[in-house]
């Protein structure tokens, strides 16, 4: 049941188009999706955003820069806030905040998603000027 419930936990796909030129479009095509993915809680995160790779491969601080515990903590704040702008299309932009992310507060997911999961939303303020 247990097992049941973490296969459950958390599938999120996000998708978001910015505008962009066709220079910037064509340098990203062969961009690769972001997968997290942990097969013992049975959870899958893909982030198809161009330039998200990129980003986390140049601009985003090194994995153990930050504590697993200070991405956890920020990841509750973004998640949040992140659901809160889903919820309200009229007044945040839906080609960005699509998708509501069923992250569990309570659930150990370690350093690896938590670190690219808050880069992530690192990447939408740098990106698309946003600020949470």
């Amino acid at each position: 049941m247990k097992h049941l419930f973490y296969t459950l936990i958390i599938t999120l796909v996000l998708v978001s188009c910015g505008t962009s030129s066709k220079l910037n479009h064509k340098k990203h095509l062969d961009e690769e999706p972001v997968t997290i993915k942990n097969d013992s809680l049975q959870y899958e995160i893909t982030i198809i955003d161009n330039g998200f790779n990129l980003y986390l491969n140049t601009i985003a601080k090194p994995k153990n820069f930050y504590s697993k515990d200070y991405y956890k903590t920020k990841n509750i704040f973004y998640v949040t806030e992140w659901n809160i702008r889903v919820q309200n299309p009229l007044r945040y932009n839906n080609a960005i905040y699509e998708n509501i992310i069923n992250y569990d507060f309570n659930i150990d997911y370690g350093l690896e998603v938590n670190y690219k999961l808050y880069n992530y939303f690192k990447f939408v303020e740098y990106k698309y000027k946003q600020q949470f």
